[in-house]
């Protein structure tokens, strides 16, 4: 399921994105949320994303099995979509684009992370630079995701995270903004 949005400046194929998962990364993970009214933002998240949308495009990915297992409704999914895109606009963030699996992982699907499907469009219908750009989520499946669709970093994000993915570890999104500006110029990362 993608909804991509306006991406803003740059020809196509040139800017970078920041891929994005949704919970546990932009808001807290509730296990299988189907209740927009219960989309909370990360500490920082919002402030963290408004400073760096300048330097990229901001794609949100995400796993949503609970669709596919029975869980929650597919609507009941596009509505915690919606409100989370909704909840970050109120602070001034926009999102490029937003892509959500709806498969349970025993379907084998092209899209679920950690395959890179969901990146991978996002890239072609938004004209973004895979390599300049940069995954970050909380689980090591973002990582491989990103890694698969050939983004030039990743994060993991979160304080009980280890790094031993090699993705760089970061406790909360102030740390990310750090360990993004020392990565260097405009989605430009060493």
């Amino acid at each position: 399921m993608t909804s991509p949005g306006d991406v803003g400046p740059g020809p196509p194929s040139t800017r970078p994105a920041l891929f994005l998962d949704r919970d546990g990364t932009l808001i807290a993970d509730l296990h299988y949320l189907g209740d927009p009214e219960l989309v909370a933002p990360l500490p920082g998240a919002i402030d963290a994303l408004r400073e760096l949308q300048p330097r990229f495009a901001l794609v949100i990915i995400s796993n949503q099995s609970g669709i596919g297992r029975g869980l929650i409704t597919e609507a009941a999914a596009r509505a915690v979509h919606d409100r989370t895109i909704d909840v970050f606009a109120r602070g001034g963030v926009a999102f490029a684009g937003a892509y959500y699996c709806p498969h349970a992982p025993e379907e084998s699907c092209a899209c679920r992370k950690p395959a890179p499907g969901l990146l991978v469009d996002a890239a072609r219908e938004l004209g973004l630079d895979v390599a300049r750009s940069i995954m970050i989520g909380d689980s090591p499946r973002d990582v491989a995701a990103g890694r698969a669709a050939g983004c030039s970093h990743t994060i993991r994000l979160g304080p009980d995270v280890d790094g031993a993915d090699g993705s760089q570890r970061c406790d909360d999104w102030p740390a990310v903004l750090r360990a993004l500006a020392a990565l260097g110029g405009p989605g430009n990362p060493r």
